[in-house]
Order: structure tokens, then C-alpha cells, then sequence
């Protein structure tokens, strides 16, 4: 892999005309290690069994080159699968804009479905969807969409190498795949990842700006911008950071957000996860608007207890349902920014105070009765059973050494489990 990062690397600087073009392969924007490798095994696979039409293939990790020290367990996969980051492509080293203009770029989204409204204009570009999140991509005969509910995208990448040409999975792809899965189904084995866990977690000398920006997601609606970040320490820890609420403004105000959720995970003795949430802005209807949203929500219902905060814009609570990550809190916020969106629509048209009074006797008169029979049972469907990778998954019992050998040996019992389920009902399922 190293050999094919160095080549596709300078071949994507110099440019060249005597390429017809490039096949970039792009994570989602917190580019943590699921969305990593998912774009460089995916673009690797494509590039050995050429499978994209004559363009070169590029993996393209969706941050700044400078941002990416911050997030320190892929630093260490890497390290550890033996590759270097001066091969890497990140994405203000690439004009993806430019390339599409002149016709020269194929894209395929991972480990995220559809693309932000900044690259909207990259839509036409879009080739493939391979994801795990809630499919949110309208369907067309000229972009397949795979989209499977799994602990990880790396999961279904594997999936498709080993059924295509599983000489493709050498001991870096092999490792880079089995090291995000083991990270995101970390629940299947709670020993298994622990090394990887432990560089997640590490987050000693960075500024709050850096925790906030190691692993943050941007979602936007009407005039409202949030962010949603995961904050590795508990929220007593981090609210105990000096001048957090000037840190918190600053923050919005250089990033452009009017609003910040984070997500704070540890663990307890028992290595079981521990979330708490934080809601700031220094509105206090937008903040007041979002609580109420996460308080309400109910799929998943976060069971949010309300846990003082030393700070006036700032919420604070305990979060009950700690099978609900950041994944899961997610689509909560891009509803209620759908419906921000609405409202602001209706209160330009109608006048401010006519809708706003409308609104509040809606919400006296009427209970949510939410989007589908699901949400008024309160349970998370997703929470009954944790996540896993296929049918037969040879991790449920737990990881044995990393090797070549039981890496290879694992994707194939992966790859002939696949096939009894294709002989005997036609498709491959996963959990």
C-alpha cells in the first residue's frame, strides 16, 4: 500500500494530462479512523483490481494536513501497519471543485452518504456510497448505494474486498480494516483495541480548541450552525477548565457555529462507557431550543439528567442511555435543524410573533407523536443488540494476536460466510 499512496500521491500533484482523470475516495469530515480507513482500503482496492474506468485512484482524508496530529489513534494504526502520513493526501491539498469543472474527477463517498451543503457543487462527481449511517441519499440508477447498519464502515469495505479479490487484503490492509472495526465494535470484546482506545483517549496538552476539533462533525440548518464534537475526558473534567465559557465563544466565533453540542466519553471502573453532554451558546434561544430537543428525543431516547453547570451558557447533563454515541445523537440534531429550518421559513413569511405564538400552542395542545411507531415505545431498536460485523463474525468471542496469518484467516471465514448466506438466500446480510 505504501508503494500505491507514494504513486497516486504525485500523481494527484503533478496533474498530469496524460491521466484521464481521478477516482478520489473521501471520508466524512471528523475523518477519524473508521472514515481513514475506509478511504485508503477502498481506493487501494479499486487501484488493484482496476475498477475505476482509467482514473487514478486517491484516497483523500476530508481535513487539513494540520489538523491531523489531533487525531492520535489514526497517527498510531498508522504507525503501527508501517505507513507513513507524507503519503497521505488531505483534502486543502486537492481542488476537488477544480477537477470536477474540467471533468476530471469520480468520487465515492465513505463512511458518510451524502456530501455537506460547502461541497454540494461535488454532487455531480459522485459515483458510490459505502456507509453505516442513517441513509439520508435520495436513490439513483447512477450512483449504488450500500448502506448497512454495522458497527463500521470498514466492515462492509472488507466485505467487498474479500468477496471480489481477497489477494488485495496484504498484512497493512488487513490490519488497518481489523484495527477500526475492533475500535468501533470495541463492545463485541471489551479487551480487544485497547492499545487503540488508549491513543483515542489521549488528549493530554491539547488545547480546548484541539479537543473540540479532534473529533467534530458540522450539520446546519436555516441560519443556525452546529457543531457536535466528542470530547474524550468526563464533562466535570472539562468544565473545569479555565475560562471555558470565553474558550466555548471563541471557538464559534472563529468556526463560524452559533451553537456547540459535546459529547464527553470515559469509562468507569468496570470499563464501561460513561457519556455526558454539554450544550453552549451564547443565545440563549438557540441553546434553549436544542436542550429541549435532546431532552425530548426519543430515538433514541438519551435519558438526559440535568447536572449543574458553573457556567450560564452552558447545559449540562448526565446522559442515561449510554449506548447512544454521537452517531446516534446526530440525526437528533439534523431533525430538529430540519425543523429549525421550517420554522425560520414560516416566521420570514408570516412575521416573527404570529408564528411564535402559533407554535407554542401547538406545543401545549399536541405531544410529539414523533416520525414512526418506534419512537413512542422510547427504546433504541439499535441499543437491543450491540453492534456487529457480519453474519458469523469471527470476533464475537473475542480478538486473538494480530498476526498476518489470523488477520487473512479471519477475513476468510468473513468471505465464506458471505457465501453459504448468498447460496442460501440470494444476498449477503449484515447485522
Amino acid at each position: 500500500m505504501e508503494g500505491f499512496l507514494r504513486s497516486s500521491s504525485a500523481a494527484l500533484k503533478r496533474g498530469s494530462e496524460e491521466h484521464s482523470g481521478f477516482h478520489v475516495v473521501l471520508g466524512n469530515e471528523a475523518c477519524d479512523v473508521d472514515s481513514m480507513v475506509s478511504a485508503l482500503s477502498f481506493a487501494y482496492f479499486l487501484f488493484k483490481t482496476s475498477g475505476s474506468s482509467g482514473r487514478t485512484p486517491v484516497p483523500v482524508l476530508n481535513i487539513p494536513r494540520a489538523n491531523f496530529p489531533l487525531r492520535t489513534d489514526s497517527v498510531f494504526l498508522l504507525r503501527e501497519s508501517g505507513l507513513s502520513q507524507e503519503n497521505l493526501v488531505f483534502r486543502d491539498e486537492v481542488d476537488l471543485p477544480g477537477l470536477h469543472r474540467v471533468g476530471r474527477l469520480a468520487l465515492t463517498l465513505v463512511d458518510h452518504n451524502v456530501l455537506p451543503s460547502t461541497d454540494s457543487d461535488l454532487e455531480g462527481a459522485v459515483v458510490e456510497v459505502i456507509d453505516h449511517h442513517r441513509l439520508e441519499r435520495a436513490p439513483s440508477p447512477s450512483c449504488p448505494v450500500t448502506v448497512e447498519t454495522v458497527g463500521s464502515c470498514a466492515t462492509l469495505v472488507a466485505e467487498r474486498i474479500v468477496q471480489k479479490a481477497p489477494e488485495v487484503l496484504d498484512r497493512q490492509v488487513a490490519q488497518l480494516l481489523y484495527g477500526s472495526i475492533i475500535l468501533d465494535c470495541v463492545n463485541m470484546a471489551p479487551e480487544a483495541g485497547k492499545s487503540l482506545q488508549n491513543a483515542k483517549f489521549d488528549v493530554s496538552g491539547f488545547t480546548t480548541e484541539q479537543m473540540l476539533l479532534k473529533d467534530m462533525k458540522a450539520v446546519s440548518g436555516g441560519d443556525l450552525r452546529v457543531a457536535i464534537s466528542a470530547v474524550y475526558m468526563t464533562l466535570d473534567a472539562f468544565l473545569q477548565r479555565r475560562f471555558l465559557q470565553q474558550e466555548l465563544c471563541e471557538f464559534c466565533h472563529k468556526h463560524c457555529f452559533d451553537l456547540l453540542v459535546a459529547m464527553t466519553i470515559s469509562f468507569n471502573e468496570n470499563s464501561e462507557p460513561f457519556r455526558q453532554v454539554a450544550v453552549y451558546s451564547s443565545s440563549t434561544l438557540y441553546r434553549e431550543e436544542v436542550s429541549r430537543a435532546l431532552e425530548r428525543a426519543q430515538n433514541p431516547c438519551l435519558s438526559l439528567s440535568p447536572m449543574s453547570s458553573p457556567y450560564a451558557d452552558v447545559k449540562a447533563y448526565l446522559q442515561g442511555n449510554t449506548l447512544a454515541s454521537r452517531k446516534k445523537l446526530l440525526p437528533i440534531i439534523m431533525d430538529f435543524l430540519c425543523d429549525w429550518e421550517q420554522r425560520s421559513t414560516r416566521r420570514a413569511g408570516s412575521g416573527d410573533s404570529e408564528v411564535l405564538e402559533e407554535e407554542e400552542e401547538v406545543e401545549e395542545e399536541e405531544p410529539d407523536d414523533g416520525h414512526d411507531s418506534s419512537r413512542s415505545s422510547g427504546v433504541d431498536e439499535d441499543a437491543r443488540t450491540p453492534p456487529r460485523l457480519v453474519e458469523g463474525c469471527p470476533l464475537d468471542n473475542g480478538m486473538a494476536p494480530i498476526s498476518h496469518q489470523a488477520l487473512l484467516e479471519k477475513f476468510r471465514k468473513m468471505a465464506a460466510a458471505s457465501e453459504e448466506v448468498v447460496g442460501e438466500e440470494g444476498t449477503s446480510e449484515a447485522l
